[in-house]
């Protein structure tokens, strides 16, 4: 094959991965085939006598990822130019463009190292961990973007992962891997043998593909919800979010989610959802009681006897002396501030609890690795923003009404960890609570794609999801992953429903992204032997 043709199999790669990708219906299959394309020009390049094979295989499985990356995430930009202006946006963009597509194209460019060196077996192995432990990697780090982590592509068909409950995402990418690997050895072998030799790899490949998805359906048809009923509100309030904080005032929008809470609440009623930064105005946490946006909730609350309320706002905190990474310095106050995205709640007592949003957009919310770029804090300091943006928290955190009742608090982009949202589950969660604010993407896939992610942490955690977003798209999901009921987009509603409060904890509750952490650790000795080979005990000719 010349030029043109390896890289059109990569640009096929891409189209597959992409038509694979939610919120396309009925397409996730694909994924189990998509990277096969791919896997014959890459066998081709290997093959052939050109200078410069590593080059070429860079560029050909950079040209895939990157093409899948950006027509599947293109309405990043709007929500970073929302943050940061056009000018800033682009740069900013190349993050979740760019970073993630090449550490895609990093784990095939290992896996053809590493092939020089061992046997095709072990060849493989590298590939699968190679890629997941970059995956993870985009998980983990400070860059960290996972919304293109494979097994997220079965969210819009979620009745084919009901087994991420044992092995959570990376599950789901180990199973697409090893289907397009063996897919792809069925191929060759069904063009080069005779007999029924040829069919032996065909055959391994659909057990690969057929025993997860018989285990899936066969949980999936005969799951149960568990645990007792709860009746929930979310609002929608759908105030544009690029009007929210200068045209409309503060006392208007609460008006507004008070309004919409009492046209669905009734007397049972226990919680009320209210979204991300619902409340636009900054409250010192320290002083809540004392503020007018806590006596106005109160009165709201205090209309339901079993009543509390989790809601979004943006709380500060203040300290003497500079004791987080994010804290910036007020020269007016002579005294430090934090700035939080916070998920209050507020019940009929006295009690009032914080939860502040930890998994931060890099380059947005979140200067990556602050630790390093400290010396900047006062360059940062006279253009408006810091080194640290928002603060965070270390630990996932659950909020604990009057009656016992835990919820996990997630605030938007929080919702694609389901390690995170799962230790929350292990420290008392029933159900999950997320509130966001998608508006700033517009009417594009990303909010689409962003509801389908929470699907899949129901799976994981057999825990209800509650999901208030401010402009769409607001829902209901059940323990199985099914959307019981949902809002349209950019429209002012709430609805209701008696969700479930589960005690029972799953697989992979308790064990986390095991597989994950397993592949990485596999991912490092594998890439050890490259360098090996080749300096310290290279191959003799």
């Amino acid at each position: 094959m010349n030029k043109i043709q390896t890289y059109s199999l990569a640009l096929l790669s891409a189209f597959l991965l992409w038509l694979a990708w939610p919120p396309m219906p009925f397409t996730a299959p694909l994924l189990l085939v998509g990277l096969i394309p791919l896997l014959f020009a890459m066998e081709d390049i290997a093959k052939s006598n050109i200078r410069k094979k590593g080059r070429r295989i860079f560029l050909t499985a950079g040209l895939c990822f990157l093409i899948w990356n950006t027509a599947s995430i293109y309405w990043v930009y709007n929500a970073i130019s929302a943050y940061n202006g056009a000018a800033i946006a682009l740069p900013v963009s190349l993050i979740p463009f760019g970073l993630g597509a090449l550490l895609m194209t990093f784990a095939f460019w290992l896996y053809y190292r590493l092939g020089n060196y061992v046997n095709k077996t072990i060849a493989y192995s590298g590939l699968i961990a190679f890629y997941i432990a970059l995956e993870y990697l985009q998980q983990t780090w400070d860059l960290a973007f996972p919304w293109m982590t494979l097994g997220n592509g079965f969210a819009n068909m979620h009745q084919l992962a009901q087994w991420y409950d044992h092995t959570g995402i990376y599950g789901g990418s180990l199973w697409i891997l090893l289907s397009n690997i063996f897919a792809f050895e069925a191929i060759k072998q069904l063009r080069s043998h005779t007999g029924l030799v040829k069919f032996k790899t065909l055959a391994v490949w659909i057990l690969i593909v057929t025993i997860p998805i018989g285990i899936s359906l066969t949980k999936y048809y005969h799951s149960e919800e568990k645990g007792t009923p709860s009746n929930v509100v979310v609002v929608q309030p759908n105030i544009d979010p690029y009007q929210k904080l200068e045209f409309i005032p503060p006392a208007q929008q609460i008006d507004i989610l008070k309004h919409l809470s009492d046209s669905v609440g009734q007397v049972n009623t226990e919680y009320f959802i209210w979204p991300e930064t619902a409340i636009p105005s900054y409250d010192d946490e320290e002083r809540i009681h004392q503020s007018t946006t806590y006596s106005t909730l109160q009165n709201f609350i205090s209309k339901y006897k079993n009543g509390t309320l989790i809601t979004g706002i943006e709380s500060i905190k203040f300290y003497p002396e500079k004791k987080t990474l994010s804290a910036q310095y007020d020269y007016q106050r002579n005294i430090y501030v934090d700035h939080f995205n916070t998920a209050m709640q507020i019940e009929n007592s006295a009690n009032v609890q914080f939860y502040h949003k930890s998994k931060l957009v890099p380059g947005v919310e979140k200067m990556p690795f602050p630790k390093v770029f400290s010396f900047l804090d006062g360059v940062f300091a006279q253009l408006g923003g810091a080194v640290g943006g928002w603060g965070w928290q270390d630990e996932p955190g659950v909020l604990y009404a009057q009656s016992g009742i835990g919820a996990a608090p997630v605030v938007c982009y929080e919702s694609l960890w389901g390690d995170w949202i799962g230790r929350s589950v292990k420290e008392g969660a029933q159900f999950i609570a997320i509130i966001t604010n998608d508006g700033w993407w517009g009417n594009t896939s990303g909010k689409d794609q962003h509801m389908l992610y929470a699907k899949l942490r129901a799976i994981e955690t057999h825990r209800d999801v509650v999901r208030s977003a401010n402009t769409g798209i607001s829902c209901f999901i059940n323990q199985r992953g099914d959307v019981v009921q949902k809002t349209k987009w950019w429209t002012r509603t709430a609805i209701k429903a008696d969700i479930h409060l589960n005690d029972e904890i799953t697989f992979y509750v308790k064990s986390g992204d095991i597989i994950a952490k397993l592949l990485s650790v596999v991912a490092i000795i594998l890439a050890l032997i490259i360098p090996f080979r080749k300096w310290i005990k290279p191959i003799k000719k």
